[in-house]
């Protein structure tokens, strides 16, 4: 019997038994996939997918209609609805665990099995496994990952390379959390009554309900890292699902714990209204820089006041990201949590000694500005980082965490949070954005969500900012920097250029073989369109298996 047919078979019998629960599988089924697909944990899932889906969607679509009101010209800012909670003296309800004291380093990346036996022998504090920005959300991966966060908890995790070398767990850990995808993403491959379910509740229901257990046994418990919110709202969305699944699990109140990452510029104006509604399980709060930018350009990006410079020019010294930073830190350790700084993403160059030289003093540089401004740790995308960025915290940081830094009398105001640096719109800068944005959407939609281009690692969020920064430049016709306007001749001249360049690269035969054409496709489409796609993932997932 072939493969194929015995997945059929395994599906068609799944399928028989989760009938009278009213839950549908798509998607191909394997003997081990049967270990995490078991009836009880969907029949979970299904419960919170009956109970949490309709606010859900209610909550997309006050998204779209705040959307619509930028659009008219009202401006993101703080809310005098929640004034008294932003003057409030409170406190979160939290007492940190101690796996999460020390958080000078985390590291991030995608639930692959030999990125997770890395990561948790990193020597960082923590890592932030990740269903998200670092994945790209093929079946197989999506359930693999499970299978192997598992595997970790349970600590028998192993991986053997082609090369027949061996990885398995060390003695000491990073405290491992685990990022489900964004509220605004389906999981295509499960239905809950002829509907398909938020992908954020499979990722993590899938995961709490195996691994709740072993968790509390080993004295950690089932951590999170929140992606995307826009909206107090939605914290209070998700502090509802933490209690409910509490309840449900049987598991004291106040057993999960979260942190919630700030890359969206409307979060930005309401990170003491998120912090308020998950105080009973919040401990960090973490500036995302980069969704951030994307963010940003894609709120703002119709009103020709906020057309951003080249992508390499949106440093963390912009007078909008360092007031983003230092109001995060302020508004983290007025209220006893964590703030947590940006990603340092460099991965090693090899061969190159000067280069390498040169990007570890930047990364230095990064991380001793953001101990300055009172962080209490940073991330890093690979294991190499993370002796020089721990290094860094523990010797310029007394303690655990900076808490003690509040920044009293800070006062940031909207407009800070809405200035636009000033910089150049250059042809080299149009370039930039669509090599790197070809190559990282070919290689997700491969599979692959995490990349090295260009000696930095980079995960979904670099192909948003890239095309977003397009369509902001086509959408208001810029003029670059060589006298020229952004038109749509002009895209596509550069666009088939760099496209003949990477064929060049890495030959016919490969061409060929890879998804170039599809993403040059699919690219154009988030570039061209008249009304700004939201969210990449959101065209390009019908085309994952």
């Amino acid at each position: 019997m072939s493969n194929l047919k015995k997945e059929g078979n395994l599906r068609d019998d799944l399928n028989k038994n989760l009938k009278n629960i009213g839950v549908e599988v798509r998607g191909f089924v394997t003997k081990d996939f049967l270990e995490i697909l078991e009836p009880e944990a969907l029949r979970f899932i299904a419960e919170l997918s009956r109970k949490f889906s309709d606010t859900l969607h209610s909550l997309l679509k006050r998204r779209a209609t705040i959307n619509e009101e930028i659009k008219k010209g009202f401006l993101p800012n703080f809310l005098e609805e929640t004034k008294p909670i932003r003057e409030g003296r409170w406190k979160i309800n939290v007492k940190i665990p101690k796996d999460l004291l020390y958080r000078r380093v985390e590291i991030t990346g995608p639930v692959d099995r030999k990125m997770i036996i890395n990561a948790l022998n990193s020597g960082a504090d923590i890592f932030m496994s990740d269903f998200e920005d670092a994945f790209s959300p093929v079946w197989d991966s999506v359930i693999q990952g499970q299978i192997n966060l598992r595997d970790a908890v349970n600590r028998t995790i192993e991986y053997v390379s082609p090369e027949r070398k061996k990885y398995s767990l060390k003695e000491e850990l990073a405290t491992l959390l685990v990022r489900p995808r964004g509220i605004h993403l389906p999981e295509k491959h499960i239905y809950v009554d002829g509907k398909v379910i938020p992908a954020c509740l499979f990722d993590f229901g899938l995961y709490i309900y195996h691994n709740h257990k072993a968790l509390m046994a080993r004295g950690t418990g089932p951590y999170f890292y929140l992606p995307k919110l826009e909206s107090y709202l939605e914290a209070r969305w998700w502090a509802e699902v933490f209690s409910e699944t509490e309840r449900l699990l049987g598991i004291p109140k106040g057993t999960i714990k979260v942190s919630v990452l700030i890359e969206t510029i409307n979060s930005a104006f309401q990170m003491d209204e998120i912090i308020y509604e998950l105080r009973d399980y919040i401990t960090a709060l973490n500036l995302g820089r980069w969704d951030y930018i994307f963010s940003f350009i894609k709120r703002l990006g119709n009103d020709p006041r906020f057309i951003m410079p080249n992508r390499s020019l949106l440093t963390m010294d912009k007078h909008f990201l360092k007031s983003a930073a230092l109001l995060l830190v302020h508004t983290c350790h007025k209220r006893g949590a964590y703030a947590i700084g940006g990603m340092a993403a460099n991965v090693p160059v090899k061969g190159r000694p000067d280069v390498q030289e040169q990007a570890l003093k930047k990364v230095e540089e990064d991380k001793l500005r953001e101990i300055s401004q009172g962080f209490d740790g940073a991330w890093v995308a690979h294991p190499d980082l993370v002796p020089l960025v721990k290094g860094l915290f523990e010797k310029h940081m007394e303690g655990p965490n900076q808490l003690h830094i509040t920044h009293d009398g800070l006062n940031i105001k909207a407009e800070d949070l809405l200035s636009v640096p000033l910089g150049e719109i250059s042809v080299e800068g149009l370039r930039a954005n669509i090599n790197v944005g070809l190559r990282y959407l070919e290689s997700w939609l491969r599979g692959t969500g995490c990349v090295a281009i260009n000696y930095l690692m980079e995960d979904t969020a670099t192909v948003e900012i890239c095309r977003t920064q397009l369509w902001q430049w086509l959408t208001h016709e810029v003029q670059l920097s060589d006298g020229r306007r952004m038109s749509e001749e002009l895209f596509r001249q550069e666009m088939k250029s760099v496209l003949e360049n990477i064929k060049g690269e890495i030959g016919s035969e490969n061409y060929s073989k890879s998804k170039f054409q599809l993403a040059s496709k699919l690219f154009d489409q988030l570039v061209t369109t008249k009304e700004l796609i939201e969210f990449m993932p959101l065209i390009a997932y019908d085309y994952l298996d």
